[in-house]
């Protein structure tokens, strides 16, 4: 990381240990998220809770001093810290930890003068926008935005159905292809836009099965100006790859904070009901078991989010799906494990049914995942 974007982020960055940032996200998580989880469930928008972890150093664990390589582990597990009460929540500090992955990473000095420190201590809060880009790289759509040159920047037009973390005064990093470029391989562009910025315009979306609390919303760019400074990469390609393991890396805490609620949620059934549940195909021990591997892969894996081997990229991948794959197997028997209990309004077990379903489906998805491995070993 280069020397100014450390010395950003240590303007940004509680300089306290990561145990001490953890130590505090709990505290935030038992005193400020717990109460609200019912509201979040039904489309509350947790802002103060996120700027309440923006404080305690949430977002900048991951974010290098000078000298020094990131590691992942403790942004994974303050996301984890947060998903174990509420996915929502876990979501969106992933949403705000990866925009300030883009930033940190970024050569763009003028772009992480901008916004690096305040997304990094949530003074500007805001999301992530390539989940059309990602599927576009692997050939499942076409890239959505497009921008030509002007005098001072780009100007940018298109739409992005689903973009989270934002709402008036927010920011959002996303691509644009580069109309014009008759090349085998258009260039593209990556870049940071404000909400409140002239021509862009968002709109909330249709409730969802889960998740509506996440400020979720379309984006609409009519010839958005995007000036220089906000531009994060251009051309993107070797950009890309520097940052896509952290990017996906960063989602495993929101599987983690399911598994292990779900695995606590069978484990507080067993005296009234394990007579019976232990005819279930899934035992908690059995979840704990896959959770602990889990876990070991996330710590070989976190400390070195820049390592370029193939083997490594493959073992991301193949990680991502796995956790996506056990949350939703942990939701599901805690279903089971807790029967018709789980299955009223308001119950936990049916929530964190509907949430884990989202860590199967968020980009990259199962589908995906499956589909980028399978191509790796061709």
């Amino acid at each position: 990381m280069a020397a100014s974007a450390s010395a950003l982020v240590a303007s940004a960055d509680t300089g306290r240990t990561d145990e001490s940032v953890l130590a505090d996200v709990r505290s935030v998580v038992r005193t400020q998220l717990l109460p609200l989880v019912e509201e979040i469930d039904k489309g509350l928008y947790p802002e103060r809770v996120l700027r309440a972890l923006g404080a305690a150093g949430a977002y900048a664990t991951h974010l290098a001093a000078e000298g020094a390589s990131p590691n992942l582990a403790t942004a994974i597990e303050a996301s984890a810290l947060a998903s174990q009460a509420c996915i929502s929540t876990g979501f969106l500090m992933w949403c705000q930890s990866t925009l300030a992955w883009y930033l940190a990473n970024s050569e763009n000095a003028s772009a992480r003068s901008r916004y690096l420190a305040r997304v990094a201590d949530a003074t500007l809060l805001g999301g992530t926008g390539l989940s059309n880009p990602m599927k576009t790289f692997f050939g499942i759509e076409r890239m959505r935005l497009k921008g030509r040159r002007v005098a001072g920047g780009y100007t940018v037009h298109g739409a992005l159905p689903w973009v989270s973390n934002l709402g008036p005064g927010h920011a959002f990093g996303t691509i644009f292809e580069v109309e014009g470029d008759a090349s085998d391989a258009p260039r593209r562009v990556m870049f940071v836009a404000d909400c409140n910025g002239d021509g862009v315009s968002i709109k909330a979306c249709p409730g969802f099965l889960a998740l509506d609390g996440t400020a979720t919303y379309s984006v609409q760019l009519r010839d958005a100006f995007i000036a220089d400074e906000q531009v994060l990469a251009d051309p993107v390609d070797a950009y890309l790859r520097k940052i896509r393991c952290g990017f996906i890396l960063l989602q495993a805490g929101m599987g983690l904070g399911v598994i292990r609620d779900c695995i606590d949620a069978m484990q507080q059934l067993q005296p009234s009901l394990g007579h019976v549940n232990r005819f279930l195909d899934d035992q908690p021990e059995d979840l704990a078991e896959t959770l602990a591997e889990i876990e070991t892969e996330i710590a070989a894996l976190a400390p070195i989010p820049y390592d370029g081997a193939p083997e490594y990229w493959r073992r991301v991948v193949a990680l991502r799906l796995l956790v996506g794959e056990t949350a939703v197997r942990a939701a599901h028997a805690a279903m089971l494990h807790a029967g018709a209990r789980g299955y009223v309004r308001g119950a936990r077990a049916q929530r964190r049914l509907r949430e884990a379903y989202f860590v199967a489906i968020v980009t990259p998805a199962t589908k995906q995942l499956k589909k980028m491995l399978a191509e790796m070993n061709r």
